[in-house]
Formats: structure tokens, sequence, C-alpha cells
């Protein structure tokens, strides 16, 4: 559990960073079209700051393997990454958006989805004297 939250952290932290530095760049990459007027500029950050702050829940959630509140995190986590992946394919199926990020975007959070299940399965977190192997 503790790579998934290292890897999930990288991830949502770049992820968070670009939407709130560069929105337009980062929508360009993902979906193949910039965001125009201030709403969408606006909106975009806001996501970023979420994404941002799930990186950083992440980051510091990565020596705790034991408790039922980083069980919750990836739970959280397995939401966000099944429901990112489905509305960005259906963004390219539905909606013929498509940018150089979007696919590998897609497979990311699919990938990232099924190491969450990985993780959530009973007898997947190490007990306590298996803990400190992972140190």
């Amino acid at each position: 559990m503790t790579i998934l939250q290292i890897a999930s952290a990288l991830i949502e932290l770049g992820a968070g960073l670009a939407l709130l530095c560069c929105p337009s760049a980062a929508a360009t990459l993902l979906i193949g079209a910039p965001l125009d007027g201030p709403a969408a500029l606006t909106v975009a950050r806001v996501c970023g700051a979420g994404l941002f702050a799930l990186g950083v829940a992440c980051w510091l959630a990565r020596g705790d393997t034991q408790s039922r509140a980083a069980r919750g995190l990836i739970a959280a986590m397995l939401f966000y990454d099944v429901a990112v992946a489905a509305v960005l394919a259906f963004a390219a199926i539905g909606l013929g958006l498509h940018g150089v990020a979007l696919w590998p975007a897609v497979v990311l959070h699919g990938v990232m989805s099924v190491w969450c299940v990985a993780c959530l399965r009973p007898g997947s977190v190490p007990t306590p004297t298996e803990s400190h192997l992972l140190k």
C-alpha cells in the first residue's frame, strides 16, 4: 500500500500543479482543446487544488498501511480513479474529444483502480509483524 500511496501522491501532485499553474495547456494535452473563458479556468484551477490536496494526503499517509484512515484514503482514490477513467473515456468516445494524453490518462487511472482494489482486498494489509519489513 505504501508504494501505491507514493505513486498516487506523485501523480496527483503533478496533475494538480499543472491545472493550478497552466490549466489551459493541461486541458489541451488531455482533451485536445484549450479552456476558454475565466469560468472554465477557475473551475480547472479548483480541480487542480483538489488534486493537489489528494496528492498531499497520499504523501502524508505513505507510511501508514494499518489504519482505517489509510484504507479510507485508498477507497477514496479508488472512487476517484474509476470516475476519472469513465469520464475521460466518455469524453473520447461519446464527445469525440482527443488529446495526446487522453487515452494514456484513461489507462493510468484504470491501472491505479486495479491497484487500489488489490490493496483493499481482505488480507492485503500487512500485519504489524510484517509491517517492519516495509520500512
